[in-house]
């Protein structure tokens, strides 16, 4: 047995590889944090920095960016709570107004005598007492004009608030500045409920009504008996957003079809409804070049009868008509193999609709047919409606327990992280699964709920140019790519919009933003003869910052791991001197410096077989 020392180059598999267990995965990437590869080698993530000081109310579950026609750069999100659109760094609620349909009066003129506002000195509560108001605690009113004389001093004009229900005829709303004087049922006021917010989780349904009729069964559900399980599901909520032309089209999941015109002079302006719209939508999409707005899960044509696999337009270039004649293009169609539309996205001169089950490609052919339906995979549905993107010509897209692509045909993509995903995953909140890409690096990231998370907190980054996976934990919801702002933008679970890694930035909004790789073990003569390190020669890129290196040794997969280090790797460390010893040994690098950029190279270890005990 030889015991000379000798220079190993540590050049591991492209990729993060964890199919198999950790000792199996020999000379592979296993685990890592904040990084990505490109040509086969590690590097750091850039970093993010707010837009914006002003935290928006809700968690987005949609987000989109574009330009108008005078190249002005606009975002919109949707969260549970309301629709906000972005532009010249000023974030605007444009939560559209409630309908009729939902209320009494989607407006109520306060008047000070029949209805009114009760105030208390020094307090920042203020009642107001409207007859039958439809609210529900959480729900947001807005006031487009008041007295001035509310409280005293209170100017409601222009404020939105969140309510508290006190009753079929009160509720409640909070101020910043304290009242200076009581008041009994004073002040006029003209007051607009807007869009009822919903949940930002899947609920299950219970209480009364939650079953069937008079069932008796166990949790509950017999006459006069509140059920206290069930397998009715309140779904969370959701948004599916679109530009026509250079305005925005809007649609929260189970409602209507709203719209939102950007060349409004009003900066409050807000989104209406469509009024031509069916009722009920599940997800939208505007068709490319022939402009014809698509609802997919909707109300039918006739019947009004809600299909949840039903795809119905508008007539072409007029997203306000969607009544079928032979002087429009409007239609509908309803698709097979499945239980519902999950989503769709633009892709390769068709757009691809995903049922929970199949693929289908909706391809416009004129009239009179209007759009042809194909459908091209089974067995290969969509977990969420924004779980899929377009990537030079082909569609990927991850289902209920894999990754899937379409470049003509489906095929299952070969993933060396599935198992790490999809055996710690939230599939009851798989609808909240979000997809984009990064075109700067030809990548493609999921953001997904781990499974003690029922908010999107881990992402998975495919790069289908060079093959390679990596993972990592983060607190993005939404994502979208650098076309309009010059780099990623993003929403986090803090509900906040972010720059996603502009050039040179690599911190955490200011703070040191953490990364790391970390290999699986190797060893030699298959573990049969113990190794012993002594040194350590790095090759980094290294800018503004240090790098930390770690030795993790140990005699057996299942044993206790001796640590050495991190020991500090700077741009001009020469070497390391360290005594490591074990029948195996894995390396870890990691960087928490504030600002570090790094790359790994070809790094060389000095290591020796050191007997069998």
């Amino acid at each position: 047995m030889s015991t000379e020392s000798r220079l190993i180059k540590l050049n591991f598999k492209p990729g993060i590889n964890r199919e198999s267990t950790e000792y199996a995965e020999e000379g592979s990437w296993y685990n890592g944090d904040k990084i990505r590869f490109r040509a086969g080698r590690p590097e750091n993530l850039r970093g993010y920095s707010k837009r914006g000081a002003a935290a928006f109310d809700g968690t987005a579950v949609d987000l989109i960016a574009w330009t108008n026609n005078e190249t002005y750069k606009f975002a919109a999100w949707g969260t549970e709570k309301k629709l906000y659109e972005y532009n010249s760094n000023i974030t605007v609620d444009i939560t559209p107004i409630k309908s009729k349909a939902f209320n009494t009066s989607a407006v109520v003129t306060v008047d000070g005598t029949n209805n009114g506002f009760y105030t208390v000195n020094t307090e920042t509560t203020i009642i107001a007492s409207i007859s039958s108001h439809g609210a529900e605690t959480g729900d947001f009113v807005t006031f487009t004009s008041s007295t001035g004389t509310i409280g005293g001093n209170q100017d409601l004009t222009g404020k939105t608030f969140p309510v508290s229900v006190i009753n079929t005829n009160r509720f409640h709303f909070q101020v910043t500045a304290a009242c200076n004087a009581t008041q009994n049922r004073v002040g006029t006021a003209t007051c607009k409920y807007l869009l009822p917010i919903s949940s930002d989780v899947n609920m299950p349904g219970l209480g009364y009504g939650a079953g069937s009729y008079n069932t008796a069964r166990e949790g509950g559900g017999g006459w006069n008996d509140p059920t206290d399980s069930s397998t009715i599901v309140n779904r969370s909520t959701q948004w599916s957003l679109d530009t026509y032309g250079e305005d925005l089209i809007a649609c929260r999941r189970g409602g209507r079809i709203y719209y939102w015109d950007n060349t409004v002079e009003d900066a409050a302006a807000r989104a209406g409804f469509v009024t031509a719209s069916p009722t009920i939508n599940n997800y939208i999409l505007v068709s490319p070049n022939d402009r014809h707005l698509i609802s997919f899960g909707s109300t039918e044509f006739g019947t009004g009868n809600y299909n949840p696999m039903l795809v119905r337009w508008s007539d072409q270039n007029n997203y306000n008509d969607f009544t079928p004649s032979i002087s429009t293009t409007s239609g509908e169609n309803i698709l097979t193999d499945g239980t519902e539309i999950r989503g769709g996205i633009r892709a390769r001169n068709a757009i691809n609709i995903w049922t929970d089950n199949a693929l289908w490609l909706m391809t416009f052919v004129g009239t009179p047919f209007v759009f042809k339906f194909q459908q091209q995979g089974s067995n290969c549905g969509l977990i969420g409606s924004h779980a899929a993107v377009a990537f030079n010509s082909m569609s990927f897209w991850m289902g209920d327990d894999n990754f899937y692509v379409f470049d003509g045909t489906v095929k299952v993509v070969d993933c060396t992280v599935r198992r790490y995903i999809f055996d710690d995953f939230n599939a009851e909140e798989g609808g909240k699964v979000y997809a984009s890409t990064n075109s700067e690096f030809n990548e493609i990231i999921w953001l997904y709920p781990s499974a003690n998370s029922t908010h999107c907190d881990r992402y998975v980054i495919f790069n289908p140019v060079e093959k390679t996976w990596s993972i990592g934990n983060n607190f993005w919801t939404t994502y979208e790519d650098k076309e309009v702002f010059g780099n990623t933008i993003a929403t986090s679970d803090t509900s906040f919009l972010y720059d996603n890694e502009p050039a040179d930035l690599y911190t955490a909004d200011g703070a040191a933003q953490v990364s790391f790789i970390e290999s699986a073990p190797f060893d030699i003569e298959d573990g049969n003869d113990m190794l012993f390190i002594d040194r350590l020669i790095p090759d980094f890129t290294l800018v503004n910052g240090n790098l930390g290196f770690t030795v993790k040794a140990q005699n057996f997969p299942v044993n206790d791991v001796v640590t050495k280090g991190p020991f500090t790797i700077t741009p001009v460390t020469k070497k390391v001197d360290l005594r490591a010893r074990g029948r195996q040994a894995l390396v870890r690098v990691s960087s928490g410096d504030q600002g570090t950029e790094w790359r790994y190279g070809s790094l060389r270890l000095s290591l020796q077989e050191d007997g069998r005990r």
